[in-house]
């Protein structure tokens, strides 16, 4: 062994086999401590190696990283098309982990490759679709059925005798409408096979028209922003209504009642199990709690609301400048602080949040904002954009148009 590691570190002083010594000029063997010396440099040598190897290939997948994602790019390259029949006479929404496509006379769930997972057929004259998590409701405006799906396709069917006007959807299946008739508009809650499960008397305390209504992923909460006018000013009553132990049939379910003067509140959702919001024309409000929420944030907003969107982490806000043309996107965290804030021009009547992401697209003019107020696109495809989210990959995204799917990279 001590002959090894002496071959390993040609050590000096070794004699050739046989050599003769000269007297009195001692052993030139190395000791011990001087082999353990060397063995300990040439280890130290090597884990120097490996941490700089290691710091170089950091700093270059870094490097690289900052050069794809710190610049904006305006052009795309299509990577793939998936053809679709009646593209043009569908819309389209992302769901699961696919695209949900529907029409006047059906719904399927399309996945990345634009092939049919399953598909139901259906008559309406003009569908609307809501998406909460695994479930998705599709309603006829002004008619009166209503489908609930899944990732698996059908969960159930449900008749109203009262024209729809809005319909919301929980992750679980249960689905809250707004039913107009002659007298007051009536909301209802079924479950997926059609059950009436809760019915809310709007003219028990005359709290005006629901304006907008969301249910919590259990669907034991409801969440509806009314308004009304009194003494010539609009005036808006937030209420929860608790559908589970909580709650009280005999009390019209109803848990929290809030009164705002001079304020209408068009958008209402639930981000989790206990955080839920209420967009004002000139605020926004946060609620924190299950069974029993409570005002937790309240933020002036200052200038007039284009647009809103959300996702479970945050609140997504068009604002119109004053004073100045153009925008300002605005990115809230469930605390209520504003976490991005960025200004841009052009107008946009979709946006959605995906993940780490912002989308906004009119037509085929589209434009994207990372978390961070990183400007990623602005541009135009080639056609006209139904439908836009990305997907795993270097700036890649699934784009759908008139046309089908296409599978698209964003260039310089």
């Amino acid at each position: 062994m001590k002959q090894k590691i002496r071959d390993r570190f040609r050590l000096v002083g070794e004699e050739p086999a046989g050599a003769a010594r000269t007297p009195g000029g001692g052993d030139a063997d190395l000791s011990i401590e001087e082999l353990d010396q060397q063995v300990r440099a040439y280890r130290r040598k090597m884990r120097l190696r490996t941490v700089i190897g290691i710091a170089v290939a950091v700093l270059f997948a870094v490097g690289i990283f900052l050069f794809i994602n710190l610049q904006t790019y305006s052009s795309v390259r299509i990577l793939d098309v998936y053809p679709a029949q009646d593209a043009g006479n569908s819309s389209y929404r992302e769901f699961a982990s696919g695209v949900l496509k529907y029409s006047r006379d059906g719904i399927a769930l399309l996945d990345r490759r634009g092939d049919e997972v399953w598909n139901q057929s259906y008559q309406m004259q003009n569908p609307m679709v809501h998406v909460f998590g695994d479930s998705a409701v599709v309603a006829d405006k002004d008619g009166n059925s209503m489908i609930v799906v899944d990732r698996d396709g059908l969960k159930g069917e449900i008749e109203t005798t009262m024209p729809i006007e809005k319909a919301v959807v929980s992750s679980q299946g249960i689905v809250a409408a707004v039913l107009s008739g002659d007298g007051e508009p009536q909301i209802v809650c079924f479950d997926a096979a059609g059950n009436t499960l809760a019915r809310i008397d709007t003219a028990m305390k005359g709290n005006g028209y629901p304006l907008d209504l969301s249910l919590s992923k259990d669907g034991e909460l409801l969440l509806v922003s009314f308004m009304t006018v009194e003494s010539g000013r609009t005036v808006t009553h937030i209420c929860y209504y608790d559908f589970g132990e909580g709650g009280n049939a005999g009390e019209n379910y109803e848990v929290l009642s809030e009164t705002y003067e001079d304020m209408v509140a068009p958008a209402v959702f639930f981000m989790d199990g206990k955080t839920s919001a209420v967009v004002g024309h000139d605020r926004l409000l946060l609620y924190k709690g299950g069974e029993t929420p409570a005002l937790s944030s309240e933020i002036p907003l200052g200038k007039e609301i284009r647009s809103v969107c959300h996702s479970s982490s945050y609140i997504g806000l068009v604002l119109k400048n004053e004073g100045e043309p153009g925008y300002e996107l605005c990115l809230y965290n469930k605390r209520g602080d504003k976490v991005m804030s960025e200004k841009f021009t052009g107008d946009y009547s979709n946006m959605k949040i995906c993940g780490m992401q912002v989308i906004l697209y009119d037509g085929a003019q589209c434009t994207v904002f990372g978390r961070t107020g990183i400007h990623k696109f602005e541009g135009e495809m080639e056609s006209p954009i139904l439908e836009m989210f990305p997907v795993f990959g270097v700036n890649k995204y699934i784009v759908m148009n008139a046309d089908g799917m296409e599978v698209v990279r964003f260039v310089k």
